[in-house]
């Protein structure tokens, strides 16, 4: 696994908070006892330590969490080779992407998770390792996530699947709560709307490593804007994705690998 940089800076993780409890610059100022010019110059990624404890609180946040984000004093353990996984980076626009590739080493069966903005790399990886890839699985249908759809279901006669809260051409729809299996992996969901309406984590047992693939609900030290409902996204995120064991691998759709126990302690958004 390379390494790759967290998804959100203290300055994104303040942004998403603000723009979630609808409060504009110069609420945000008169509840914290900090100026509009405070607010402001953190926004734009200025670091100062004082403002930030005291904007913390008022957007609900864990002050030394966001701290050590804004002193770059965090980064999550590198969980190094993990059997059966394998993770797909690519760029997208300004940004990168991430997909990825979950099968069982005895059998060689897998399912793929998203395509990122291109699939081709996961495509030879799964086809120099001899992987058949039996599904493809999508945490939601944002265009970098499901961006080469179209090939990766040809290259592997795969079908795709979606929650039905976010039907796509191209992809089968399921109910909320529904379990696939890979060989002898077993693949439960979870939703995990709020950042998207049919947002959904697949919890995927059976390997040395319980591993959640999350899509944007979370990210390491961060988790993605709650563009449909922030709340919503803040709730199932806590009941459906940090009610995990600590030891669970999650896979995030941006940044990098992380752990709910990690989670749990470093990540702002849940003191």
């Amino acid at each position: 696994m390379h390494k790759i940089p967290l998804e959100d800076n203290f300055n994104d993780v303040l942004g998403k908070a603000q723009r979630g409890l609808q409060l504009n610059d110069e609420q945000l100022a008169q509840k914290a006892g900090v100026s509009v010019s405070d607010v402001t110059r953190a926004k734009e990624g200025q670091f100062d330590e004082a403002v930030v404890r005291k904007l913390a609180p008022v957007l609900n946040l864990k002050p030394d969490a966001l701290v050590a984000l804004g002193k770059k004093l965090w980064y999550p353990k590198d969980p190094d080779q993990v059997p059966g996984l394998a993770s797909f980076t690519t760029p997208y626009g300004d940004i990168t992407v991430n997909s990825y590739l979950i099968w069982d080493p005895k059998t060689s069966q897998g399912a793929a998770f998203d395509t990122g903005a291109d699939c081709s790399d996961m495509a030879k990886f799964a086809a120099d390792k001899g992987i058949k890839i039996q599904m493809i699985l999508l945490t939601h249908t944002h265009p970098d996530h499901i961006a080469d759809l179209a090939r990766l279901k040809s290259a592997t006669q795969a079908a795709a699947f979606v929650c039905k809260l976010e039907a796509i051409d191209g992809a089968e729809t399921f109910e909320g709560s529904r379990k696939f299996t890979v060989g002898p992996l077993k693949i439960d969901t979870r939703q995990t709307s709020g950042h998207s309406r049919g947002g959904v984590t697949y919890v995927v047992s059976g390997l040395p490593n319980r591993i959640a693939v999350v899509g944007d609900s979370m990210f390491a030290s961060s988790m993605g804007g709650g563009g449909v409902s922030y709340s919503d996204a803040l709730r199932n995120n806590r009941e459906q994705i940090l009610t995990l064991p600590d030891d669970t691998i999650l896979c995030p759709g941006h940044g990098p690998l992380t752990t709910v126990g990690e989670e749990k302690q470093h990540n702002p958004f849940f003191p």
